[in-house]
This record gives structure tokens, sequence and C-alpha cells, in this order.
């Protein structure tokens, strides 16, 4: 078996293919992303999981999803809990502090249990993002609140109801997409905010949480840093600020190298993520020839990497039993009749 690669990639359907099977075996990336082209039903998405983890001869690959709640959610009903977004947890917490991390920890402990239950053992949330009257809605009412010390209040049950299941959260989007004025899935937003205000209200929350085991980039270019690259490929960023200044100290995952934000070829894109300081490089869309290319510029996870992984492993919780059903009765209790 090759060395393990610092990519994870996506896969195309409910099933892998045999190419994807023998590009996966070859290539050996750290782990997978599944997105809702990939979920079916329950035993449908544990075999893929475990197919996936097959394809690679590692029990342990980590294999993550977006299971925010809201608008961002890949596991869906029937089959799957209907998840709030933040916005009504940051509602309550305006009223009871307590009562919204309460009702935070709970559904994310939900959440950790259904992920759990499949093999997903990464899901990608917080947003720890501070929108802004006037950004682009892609971060919207995902966030958990308007200011960096709502967010904080918060944001921390959502990492505890993860861990609880034995799932590790990824803080998103480093080092702050709340002033984005376009989406980044489709452009790439360019900040002028001077840096004394982007320290002050968009970097303390990743500095409250510098210690979570993955933190995923933002593709926004920060003119006060770099006024030529987004922090996903910029060196001035992730040393500086992300390293630097915020002090994480986890895994440093890209944002997905397929979105419209990022320049170049998909050789381009790989070499300046790793080069710029990104542990590992993140795509999602499952197009074999962007993998492939994405293949050719790849490198052995860095020794600092491994241990990184390793961090985040150990940060897993022991799952316990608990009633679900009485734990989303009382997180629709605490947060009363949808608006």
């Amino acid at each position: 078996m090759p060395a393990v690669n610092a990519a994870i990639f996506g896969c195309s359907g409910l099933v892998l293919t045999p190419a994807e099977r023998e590009f996966f075996q070859r290539v050996n990336p750290l782990g997978f992303i599944l997105f809702a082209r990939n979920v079916d039903s329950p035993d449908q998405v544990k075999a893929l999981v475990d197919s996936l983890r097959h394809c690679v001869g590692r029990a342990d690959a980590p294999v993550l999803i977006d299971q925010e709640g809201g608008r961002v959610q890949r596991l869906k009903p029937p089959h799957w809990r209907k998840a709030p977004p933040g916005e009504p947890f940051a509602a309550l917490a305006a009223r009871d502090l307590d009562a919204a991390r309460e009702a935070l920890r709970l559904n994310f402990r939900l959440i950790g249990a259904e992920l759990a239950d499949l093999g997903i053992d990464v899901d990608c949330a917080p947003v720890l993002d501070v929108p802004i009257p006037g950004a682009h809605d892609v971060i919207g009412d995902r966030a958990y609140g308007r200011t960096a010390q709502s967010v904080i209040d918060l944001a921390g049950a959502v990492i505890d109801g993860l861990l609880d299941e034995g799932v590790l959260p990824v803080i998103k989007h480093i080092p702050g997409h709340g002033r984005a004025m376009v989406d980044s899935h489709l452009d790439l937003p360019v900040v002028d905010t001077p840096l004394a205000e982007l320290e002050s209200q968009d970097f303390p929350p990743f500095h409250a949480y510098r210690h979570a085991p993955w933190a995923m980039t933002a593709h926004v270019v920060y003119t006060a840093l770099d006024a030529a690259r987004p922090a996903t490929t910029s060196r001035v960023v992730i040393d500086k600020v992300i390293r630097g200044a915020i002090g994480f100290d986890g895994l440093l995952i890209s944002d997905d190298l397929s979105m419209k934000a990022l320049g170049g070829s998909f050789e381009d894109r790989t070499r300046a993520s790793l080069e710029a300081g990104c542990d590992v490089v993140l795509h999602c869309n499952g197009d074999m020839a962007e993998m492939t290319a994405i293949a050719s510029e790849l490198r052995p996870l860095s020794a600092a990497a491994e241990v990184r992984v390793a961090h985040g492993l150990a940060n897993k919780r022991q799952r316990m039993p608990f009633d679900r059903k009485a734990a989303g009765e009382r997180v629709a209790s605490l947060l009363g009749p949808s608006p």
C-alpha cells in the first residue's frame, strides 16, 4: 500500500465504480466525503462507507459529510431527522444562553449519533463565520449569531455534541467567511476590511476554538493580508493568521478545490494549497478527470499532519447510549414553535 496522500475525495454515486475503486486504491487518499448524490438508505450508506475504507485498507480512514442542519444537510428525511440551522439557536441564546447551549449540544449529539451509526466520523461543522449586514447569504442562517461573542458562546456546544458521539467537528471557514459579498462556490470573494477589524470581529471565534481537531479554509481574499491569493492558497494567511495569530493547531483542510473561487488548473490548485500550508486538499464532486489531475500533484501527509490526524482520533469520545426520542423532543421544546 502506498503512503497516505494529502487528499479527501468524493465519489460519483451510491456505489463505487470499478474505476473509483482502482483510483482510490492506487492513490490512497487520507479519506473521503459524502454528498446527497451518495445517499439513499442507511444500509446503502453504510455499505458505501465500508467500501471506501476497504479501498484504502484503513478502517480508520476519515469519512466526512456536511451535516449542519437547515439547508446544509446531506442526510434527510425520511431516514434521518430534519435538523434546524444555526439561526434558531442564536435567537434562543438571546433569551436564554444556557437553554440554547443545551438545545444545541443535544441537537448535534443527535446528528452525531446518526452519522456514527453509518460509520461517518467527521462532520463539517460548526460554522464559526460571523455574517455582516449585506453579506452574501451563503452563510446567512447557518451562523450561530451576528457577533463574535455570540458565535463563541454557542459553537462549543456543537463541538461537544459531535464529540459525545465519537464524531470529529471541523471548524469553518477559517479565518472567516462572514464578510463575503459573493458565494465562493461561484466567484472569488474579496474582503477589503482593515486588519484590526478582522482581528476584533472575525478571527476571535476561531481563536476560541483553536484546539479543535480539524478546520477548513475560506476561499476568500483578505486584501489587508494578501491581496493576490485567497486564504486557501496564501502562505501569508496560513502562517501569520491561521497558525500564527489565531493559533489553530489541528488538521487544516482546504475548502473544495472545485469551487469557482479558485483559478487555474486542478494541478495548480492542488500545488498552491499544499505549498501554502494546507495539510490536506478537499475535492468533492467525484469527477474522475479532476481527481486524476489533483492526484498528479499530491504528496504524502507530512509528519506534522500525521500527528494532527492522530490527535484528532484521540479526541473522539466513547459513545454512550441515550434516549434519542427524548433528546429530539427536548430540542423542539427549547426552541419553541417555528416562526
